[in-house]
């Protein structure tokens, strides 16, 4: 059923798609990056930190959370960021693997809220073929495309934030199984290797990195969230 979809979508093209690709990434920016955020604050509250409770980071109000840089090159682009939660890494009783822990919140949030969309996606296609619930109408192609921009960013955002560079997630995770030396060392060039990032994003090598782990995930979580409508419908 999906692939029906997608074939109609690489038929479609102009202000539509671009008026779509904005709405799904207001979404991200509004919902889902203070729902990444706030995951982040309560993992290191439950491991004992306090700090992001204590800032009212623990909620779902975008204003907490929104970073006017990141989230505009998201809306624009596909990808940003928030305004970090604040960690007090000496709260913790295993500072490496807790630090681990709370970065790895943030991707498996934009992970959850891509599978949240495609258990949406299918079940309007679900309604639309099997149904014909909005039969002669021409939302589908409006919604799926819609859906299709909202998992892609989820999916770009996840798999942007497990770069093992700083400040992002994957360079937190990495520092529980390297040596204390080399995290100092990852920690002092931390600008160094922000810098080296952004240029990889502005030559379009950064998307050549990401784009097959976002292809297959994406492609992952599509065939996951449409196998229940597939065995029982």
């Amino acid at each position: 059923m999906f692939d029906a979809f997608m074939g109609v979508l690489r038929g479609q093209a102009g202000m539509s798609a671009l008026f779509l690709s904005l709405a799904a990434g207001l979404i991200i920016v509004f919902i889902v990056l203070p729902f990444h955020e706030m995951a982040h604050g309560y993992i290191a509250n439950k491991l004992g930190d306090p700090t992001a409770k204590n800032m009212g980071r623990l909620t779902f109000n975008p204003l907490a959370h929104i970073d006017p840089i990141g989230s505009t090159l998201l809306v624009l682009f596909g990808f940003g960021w928030a305004k970090p939660v604040p960690v007090n890494p000496y709260y913790f009783r295993k500072p490496k693997r807790d630090m681990a822990l709370v970065a790895l919140a943030g991707p498996v949030a934009n992970l959850i809220a891509a599978v949240i969309g495609g258990i949406l996606c299918n079940l309007y296609i679900f309604l639309y073929y099997k149904i014909d619930l909005f039969d002669g109408s021409k939302l589908p192609y409006y919604i799926v495309s819609f859906f299709v921009y909202y998992i892609e960013i989820n999916v770009v955002l996840a798999v942007f934030n497990l770069i093992p560079f700083p400040p992002l997630d994957g360079s937190r995770i990495l520092s529980a199984f390297l040596p204390d030396s080399a995290y100092m060392a990852l920690v002092r060039n931390e600008r160094i290797f922000f810098g080296v990032l952004i240029i990889l994003m502005m030559t379009g090598m950064f998307s050549v990195i990401i784009g097959v782990p976002t292809s297959v995930i994406y492609n992952a979580i599509m065939w996951v969230t449409a196998l229940p409508f597939k065995l029982f419908f």
